[in-house]
């Protein structure tokens, strides 16, 4: 749209301002959907896309609540852009193509507010979840893939990524994972193997915790090493269940299985 359009844009909402709830700066009480429903979304879309560019104070606060992905993108490009708006987008538009929109911005992408919003957005869709996932570690991954304030889909998301930087990273940041977790991260590893680096780092560990040789019993990747590796450590040799568990499982080595 031509810019020589922001004047009558202006000036159609100036006219549907009466109480000038749009006018200086946003408050902390200013209630941006209620002057984006009464005063904005009567306006046809070219309208609030013109106001969208040159708009401040709650007026700008306001247009960010517009579900059309079009205004949002000009919401963007105001050069008064800020983390304010940039999480009420992120919590409230329900357009993949807004929100993907808003993660071109790095700044954005970075702000914990927004990425936490993100992830609770019904409608964020897979393309900005792996943005979000890019540079999680394996920690940070388990904790979004488990977490009570993400939607199914974002777990999904973080499952998906979880695994495939499972097999990518090096065997330090997988054995950590598998010890601060008590092995709670193997059941979303069901498939997956561990590399040499990684078994040879949980062969050289000593093994305190019950849940966390449980988990290793129960899996079914892992390797014989780790199985005789656990099976001499002291609370295996003083825990009778603990040992039949190992004893039990497929990767189990013959030798142990005699000698116990």
């Amino acid at each position: 749209m031509p810019d020589g359009d922001d004047g009558g844009a202006t000036g159609a909402i100036g006219a549907e301002n009466a109480s000038g709830d749009l006018s200086g700066a946003a408050g902390p009480g200013t209630n941006f959907r209620r002057i984006f429903e009464r005063d904005l979304r009567p306006l046809p879309p070219d309208a609030r896309m013109a106001a969208a560019r040159s708009a401040d104070g709650a007026l700008l606060m306001a247009l960010c609540l517009d579900p059309d992905p079009r205004v949002i993108i000009r919401v963007l490009e105001n050069a008064l852009i800020g983390l304010p708006h940039a999480r009420l987008i992120a919590e409230h538009h329900r357009n993949p193509v807004g929100l993907e929109a808003l993660v071109a911005r790095s700044a954005f992408l970075q702000d914990d507010a927004v990425r936490r919003l993100l992830l609770r957005n019904v409608q964020t869709p897979e393309s900005v979840l792996r943005k979000l996932f890019s540079s999680s570690n394996l920690s940070q991954l388990f904790k979004l893939s488990v977490s009570r304030e993400s939607t199914e889909r974002a777990k999904r998301a973080a499952r998906d990524a979880l695994r495939r930087r499972f097999l990518q990273v090096g065997g330090e940041e997988c054995a950590a994972l598998i010890f601060t977790t008590e092995g709670r991260c193997l059941p979303l590893l069901l498939g997956l193997q561990f590399d040499g680096k990684t078994t040879a780092l949980l062969c050289r560990r000593t093994y305190a915790s019950t849940l966390l040789i449980q988990n290793l019993a129960r899996f079914p990747g892992t390797p014989p090493a780790v199985i005789r590796h656990l099976l001499n450590q002291p609370m295996v040799r003083r825990t009778p269940h603990l040992r039949q568990l190992l004893l039990q499982h497929a990767n189990c080595p013959s030798e142990s299985r005699r000698t116990n």
